[in-house]
């Protein structure tokens, strides 16, 4: 097999590349069996020899020891995989939520998604997050609708949840035939045939049989909602349709991929990954429907050099200026040279092994020492890569997550990431003599390469205090300190990470004079603070004009602001959803400065937020509980008994879904109780939804 992948990327080169190639990220909620599909991917395009099993920890794409002891994926992956001549970059996503970072930074870089969902559990809560994640970078989605096999599974059911709680036009493209144990194929609307795998090839074979009697009716049916809907959206198929009252099958893909490229509705597959069915279908949907590098809109960044606005386009050959974006770091001590290497997507130009690039952020070049293609955990060396391509650089010892990597003389910066705060820390010691210095290293290095991950020391207690974004996150950057930088380590136990606000408008005035550095400094502002809605931000503006403070002190007056309120209030915890405005002050010809201004301003913000009715906020979850009808009541009690409260209840078989809100502080433990409460039945997801006001703040401190 490997023969013939050379051989498919020998036939790539002679024609036209870039069409050739999709660069796609598999999204999911937590357990819907993404890993499986993409282990599944990997079996029939000939990349893995044998079928990664997730339970017996034997997976491609989830290399760390942690995901196949834990069974979940906790860092992305990504690999090259081979179906049909064209080339697919696959990006393997966490489902858990402490991991959303490597969601967020994944679908940065990618030009189309795999969205699965559990045929049983369909559109879960962790599902809608990274949708809406896509949906902010625009990217074209397919779905898999996978475990068609297991109890409770309903095709129709999902579809409907895609409508109404993904708010997209659900196109289906095959649905199964039969369900549960009754599951044996699925039928292909676009060719209107039934394909079954043979179970004795691990579903390598599969025939193409007529469509069972019983469901002639609603696949017709079915078939007919698919024209009608491609055919509306494209002007030339919809004459076609009206003279002829079918379509065929290439223009119907033709079709399906114009609605996917503008994102008018979302195909969906059905299968079962674990029974090996479906997943050829799902490939042929990939290649078929999700966009190359040559079709998605043009990277824009910002010129550092004129400060304009440019845009970067693929171009086959890599003739062009060269652009690239560093979506992930990662570094593993027991690796040579600190083991530090850099996820890039190259959108135009080429990267050279041992050249130069043009790190706009720090201002300077760094080298590629080594390019290499991605697989999973191992590496496959390369001279150089082209637009359009993923790979791994090693040498960058600088370059970090969000940085544009161009030519010097074509400098260029995109827009970088925006990661969510951390809402649970934790205490942080070495246990070993002298293990201080090597431990502050080796957590440096850890939050370079995570950026939901933070590392401050309590000004009062001098303990090192480590943040994420939960428990199992900082259980995991624990077992990374230990397994990867040889560190022993304690580890005390989570709090949680509040935040404070105002209820009041206030205004405050300081004026700074002193003489510092053998000179004077002035500096004088008036500010006025206000609060905002939940989730609204922190932001600065400005009232006055340059006569009476220079428009060159602006600058420095809003970081200072944004200084103050990472230093909180009243408790120390950062400032949210404030309005900050400078509404008057005075400056100095002779003795006017940047540092008497910034002082001023921190001065006035505190003062002015300390008499604007300072409150303490605590982040609530949002949870979705599956256990059966029995135990309901028992759930409702534990739910209450933390503070929390049900929002909702779904009834599905015999199991019901009951949704619930409940501050973070009073969750830890939760697992536990439910368990012991559903006769070990229960199950839980648990995710950041918003910050609220502490109902007894002072009971709390």
């Amino acid at each position: 097999m490997v023969i013939l992948n050379d051989i498919q990327g020998v036939l790539m080169a002679r024609v036209a590349r870039l069409p050739k190639i999709r660069n796609i990220g598999i999204i999911a909620h937590i357990d819907a069996g993404k890993t499986t599909t993409t282990e599944r991917i990997l079996y029939y395009t000939g990349v893995a020899h044998r079928m990664g099993d997730v339970d017996d920890g034997s997976t491609t794409t989830d290399w760390m020891d942690q995901e196949r002891e834990r069974g979940i994926t906790i860092t992305s992956a990504a690999i090259t995989a081979h179906w049909n001549g064209y080339q697919v970059n696959i990006i393997d996503t966490p489902g858990h939520v402490d991991f959303t970072a490597e969601v967020e930074r994944s679908l940065r870089v990618l030009d189309g998604v795999v969205m699965v969902l559990c045929a049983r559990g369909g559109v879960e809560p962790q599902s809608e997050v990274v949708w809406r994640q896509a949906e902010r970078y625009r990217i074209p989605r397919i779905i898999f609708v996978n475990k068609m096999d297991r109890i409770g599974a309903d095709f129709d059911r999902v579809v409907s949840e895609v409508r109404t709680l993904l708010n997209a036009t659900p196109l289906p493209i095959s649905i199964p035939i039969g369900a549960e144990e009754r599951f044996s194929g699925v039928v292909d609307l676009i060719r209107m045939r039934a394909i079954r795998w043979d179970p004795k090839t691990l579903g390598a074979e599969f025939t193409f049989d007529d469509i069972p009697e019983t469901m002639r009716a609603q696949a017709e049916q079915r078939r007919n909602e698919l024209l009608e809907t491609v055919a509306a959206e494209d002007e030339h198929l919809l004459e076609k349709f009206v003279e002829r009252g079918q379509l065929d099958p290439e223009d119907l893909v033709r079709g399906v991929r114009h609605g996917v490229l503008h994102q008018l509705f979302v195909p969906i597959f059905s299968g079962a990954a674990l029974r090996n069915v479906g997943v050829q279908c799902l490939l042929d949907g990939i290649v078929d429907f999700l966009p190359a590098p040559n079709e998605v809109p043009p990277q824009q960044g910002t010129n550092p050099k004129s400060g304009e606005m440019e845009e970067r386009r693929p171009d086959e050959k890599g003739d062009g200026p060269t652009c690239a974006y560093v979506f992930k770091t990662y570094t593993n001590s027991s690796e040579g040279g600190g083991g530090r290497t850099s996820f890039l997507r190259v959108y135009s130009g080429k990267l050279s092994e041992g050249n130069f690039v043009y790190n706009s952020r720090l201002d300077g070049k760094e080298r590629l020492a080594r390019l290499y293609k991605v697989h999973a955990d191992k590496k496959r060396k390369t001279k150089e890569v082209l637009a359009g391509d993923i790979c791994i650089a090693a040498g960058l010892k600088l370059s970090r997550t969000g940085d544009t990597l161009t030519d010097l003389d074509n400098p260029l910066s995109l827009e970088s990431l925006a990661f969510p705060e951390p809402v649970v820390m934790a205490a942080l010691e070495a246990r070993m003599a002298g293990g201080e210095e090597k431990l502050k290293l080796a957590l440096s290095h850890l939050a370079v390469d995570d950026p939901t991950f933070q590392v401050s020391v309590d000004e009062n207690t001098g303990q090192r205090i480590i943040k994420g974004m939960g428990e199992l996150h900082l259980q995991v950057l624990e077992e990374r300190l230990v397994r990867e930088f040889n560190m022993k380590v304690r580890l005390g136990k989570p709090q949680v990470t509040y935040r404070e606000t105002i209820s009041k408008i206030k205004k405050a005035e300081n004026k700074y004079q002193r003489s510092a550095g053998g000179r004077d400094h002035y500096g004088h502002v008036i500010l006025r603070v206000s609060p905002r809605e939940r989730g609204a931000g922190v932001v600065f503006e400005s009232q006055v004009g340059p006569e009476i403070v220079p428009n060159e002190y602006l600058p420095a007056i809003e970081q200072a602001v944004h200084d103050a309120c990472e230093s909180g209030i009243r408790y120390g915890y950062p400032v949210l959803d404030i309005k900050v405005e400078l509404i008057g002050g005075s400056s100095s010809e002779v003795d006017a400065s940047e540092i008497a201004f910034r002082n001023a301003a921190i001065a006035a913000f505190r003062e002015a937020c300390r008499n604007a009715g300072p409150v303490l906020m605590e982040p609530i979850m949002r949870l979705e509980i599956i256990c059966p009808s029995e135990f309901v009541g028992a759930v409702h009690q534990q739910i209450a008994a933390r503070g929390g409260r049900i929002t909702g209840t779904e009834l599905r078989e015999k199991l019901q879904i009951l949704r619930a809100m409940a501050p973070l502080s009073k969750m830890f433990g939760y697992a536990t109780d439910l368990r012991s409460g559903t006769q070990g039945r229960g199950s839980y997801t648990m995710m950041f939804a918003l910050y609220e006001r502490m109902p007894d703040e002072q009971a709390m401190l």
